[in-house]
């Protein structure tokens, strides 16, 4: 139906020998969100975020993707159709760019024509010069190698992008850029995206909506400005109140000038 999330997750619990990681988790992503997911260390957000492409298999409870249980059909065909960028990348080294880009389409059977015409269209969607098709990654800075990575996750025209810390290795000014220029692509292309970050800052700058994982529950899910007024559960409140006292800080110190 029309109005059915486009991904549900329904009581998703997964434990890791006797300690539970993810505690009958449900959330339902209508099409079109940009979700943040945060929380400290150990929480089951990466865990949360593989259960969506079979990465990891939950012990109990149900994932739909646009209506389809994601245990219908085998593994690699479900992947297929995620884009999914991760910290670090993790590009093939005996690749140049273009190859590293094009290999879902490979496997999906594009045409060399079509893969080509595709890096070139992405390479330009990332902001990367045409001429980096023929590079390979070891000569690319941090900044590059995950633009690259980002091609590489759009390259089958994925509609939901999943994404695991994807900036978190990079220097400040190269992480906020890329991050802006993420946002604008999930829009320009009408994506659905979840994103793993452990900078709440980031998360509440770039998502739509932002849900709080610890200890594997949900303590809160709510839109930025609403998380920034939330009052209740003493450790979410403790996480957004440092973003908040940062930018009283900085306020501070521009009005003792």
């Amino acid at each position: 139906m029309a109005n059915d999330p486009f991904l549900e997750l329904h009581h998703v619990a997964k434990d890791l020998g006797a300690r539970p990681i993810l505690h009958a988790v449900s959330l339902a992503i209508p099409a079109g969100s940009f979700v943040a997911l945060v929380g400290p260390s150990g929480s089951g957000k990466t865990t949360l975020l593989k259960t969506i492409n079979r990465l990891i298999e939950p012990d109990s409870g149900s994932v739909r993707l646009d209506g389809t249980d994601i245990n219908v059909g085998p593994k690699h065909r479900l992947r297929r159709r995620i884009g999914y960028a991760f910290q670090g990348i993790g590009l093939f080294p005996h690749m140049n760019v273009a190859e590293n880009i094009g290999v879902v389409p490979r496997l999906l059977g594009w045409t060399e024509a079509a893969r080509a015409a595709r890096v070139a269209e992405l390479l330009d969607l990332v902001a990367l010069p045409a001429d980096f098709a023929a590079r390979r990654p070891n000569t690319l800075s941090g900044g590059q190698t995950q633009r690259v990575g980002i091609a590489r996750a759009l390259a089958a025209r994925p509609s939901l992008m999943l994404m695991d810390e994807p900036f978190g290795t990079l220097d400040p000014v190269t992480r906020d850029e890329l991050g802006r220029a993420y946002r604008a692509l999930h829009d320009r292309l009408d994506l659905t995206t979840i994103m793993v970050t452990h900078d709440i800052t980031e998360a509440l700058l770039l998502a739509d909506r932002i849900v709080v994982l610890i200890e594997g529950t949900i303590r809160a899910d709510a839109a930025p400005a609403e998380l920034l007024a939330y009052r209740g559960d003493p450790a979410v409140e403790a996480m957004i109140a440092l973003p908040q006292a940062q930018a009283r800080r900085l306020a501070a110190l521009v009005d003792a000038r």
